[in-house]
């Protein structure tokens, strides 16, 4: 915090802030994951047998978009969201087998002040709660801090929707609050719950994931032995006390 020459609190500067870069429609790719720029012809057909696996209908309890029941509906949207310059959607694809189960996007985009969100994650069933899923988020994260500059990432949800929720803390994010009546869809009510993720919070964050998806981190039946959020909270202590210490 600064004061004014009116005596007044303001903001701290920024002398060397010039902005963050759009992520565009560029491509990521990890050891697991591959997320690419969204085309109707490339993906539909794979998106479209994957999300018909959910015979329940849950992924798309707290979605703006879907249920697709027809391969021609959802053709219609990825025509529509893939000519979306300004909010990119992305695919997301098992490196091994190129074949997407999935999709994310980064909306809300402000270059200017450094604020970007991750959003729209619709995920198969099959692409849920695996390392595909946990490293496409990653490659997102790490991307808008590392690559493209910007300050600040925010996760948003359903305040309702505990499995959102839960994902946010895992990651990292920390949760802000609850904004009340901030939306509606399918005529009901929404409260959007915010996580923020801050420039100056992510190294831990990103520690912990690196340490996650390590191989040392993998046991003989292929699953992680430690948590990811136990890695981050682990960093972060360990950077408390890095600066306690100098």
């Amino acid at each position: 915090m600064c004061i004014n020459e009116h005596g007044q609190p303001i903001g701290s500067a920024l002398p060397d802030w010039t902005g963050a870069c759009h992520p565009g429609h560029q491509g990521m790719v990890g050891r697991f994951a591959c997320l690419v720029s969204l085309d109707p012809l490339a993906h539909v057909q794979e998106l479209f047998q994957a999300f018909g696996r959910d015979t329940s209908g849950k992924i798309w309890a707290y979605n703006f978009i879907g249920p697709f029941n027809t391969v021609s509906s959802l053709r219609e949207w990825a025509e529509g969201a893939s000519g979306v310059q300004e909010q990119p959607y992305f695919p997301v694809a098992d490196q091994e087998t190129g074949k997407a189960s999935g999709i994310a996007r980064h909306w809300r985009i402000q270059p200017d002040h450094g604020v970007i969100e991750i959003g729209g994650i619709t995920f198969a069933p099959s692409l849920q709660r695996t390392r595909i899923a946990t490293e496409a988020i990653f490659l997102m994260m790490w991307r808008t801090m590392r690559d493209l500059g910007y300050r600040r990432l925010e996760w948003k949800c359903d305040a309702l929707n505990a499995p959102s929720r839960a994902v946010a803390k895992r990651f990292g994010f920390r949760y802000e609050g609850t904004f009340e009546q901030a939306a509606t869809y399918e005529d009901r009510n929404r409260d959007t719950a915010w996580y923020g993720s801050l420039d100056r919070d992510w190294f831990p964050v990103e520690r912990g994931f690196q340490s996650w998806l390590a191989p040392e981190n993998v046991d003989d039946d292929g699953q992680q032995r430690l948590k990811l959020a136990d890695l981050i909270v682990l960093e972060r202590s360990v950077r408390a006390q890095r600066e306690t210490a100098t």
